[in-house]
């Protein structure tokens, strides 16, 4: 997968997923914003929508093709694998970033690799498969964050999730802005919050 890798001053990792139309390079700011002195792994989608970089497939705005999603996010997995052994990353100390499309498929990939990551961030995310099952974790914490205007997001649909993911022994905090489906600084603020206190 095309992606970037910037060196940092610590052994924390932050892997970026970018959303919609987005690429590796989108989320570096955000992940500079979140540690700076962490390593940071921008990954670009594997996807073309009309020239459009995603993560997965869509049948239509809001219905994902679950093959592409599945197929796609088993895809993820190996190419974060592989570049934890290239870039030497430390998986203790890994963290997950993803936004919109990005965060979608973060939440596909806790869904089917319990503790793979134990720090993920999923910035506007929506359930991405429903009636399969999800195994339980014993380590991974989650901050969601949401926007009560988004018209993409709605608050039942992240709610929904959050639940999806504490039945799995997940912890969750979840903070929502007053806004829509846009990064603001405040969500921002509160998900590095969480990050430092955690780390």
């Amino acid at each position: 997968m095309k992606h970037i890798f910037e060196q940092g001053m610590s052994d924390e990792t932050i892997i970026l997923l970018h959303g919609t139309g987005g690429d590796e390079t989108d989320l570096l700011l955000v992940g500079e914003f979140i540690d700076p002195a962490a390593n940071l792994l921008g990954i670009k989608g594997n996807i073309l929508e009309n020239g459009i970089p995603r993560f997965f497939r869509r049948i239509s705005m809001g219905v994902f093709d679950e093959e592409s999603l599945i197929e796609e996010t088993h895809n993820l997995k190996n190419f974060i694998d592989e570049a934890i052994e290239k870039y030497e990353i430390n998986r203790d100390k890994m963290t997950i970033l993803g936004y919109s499309n990005g965060a979608n498929i973060l939440a596909s990939l806790l869904f089917f690799y319990p503790d793979f990551v134990k720090k993920a961030i999923l910035l506007h995310a929506m359930v991405p498969i429903r009636h399969i099952e999800i195994k339980h974790h014993q380590e991974t914490k989650i901050f969601l964050s949401s926007g009560k205007e988004d018209p993409l997001v709605l608050a039942s649909e992240v709610l929904e999730l959050k639940k999806m993911f504490e039945e799995r022994n997940i912890t969750c905090e979840h903070y929502e802005t007053a806004f829509g489906h846009a990064l603001t600084e405040i969500e921002l603020r509160y998900a590095k919050r969480w990050y430092d206190k955690i780390k």
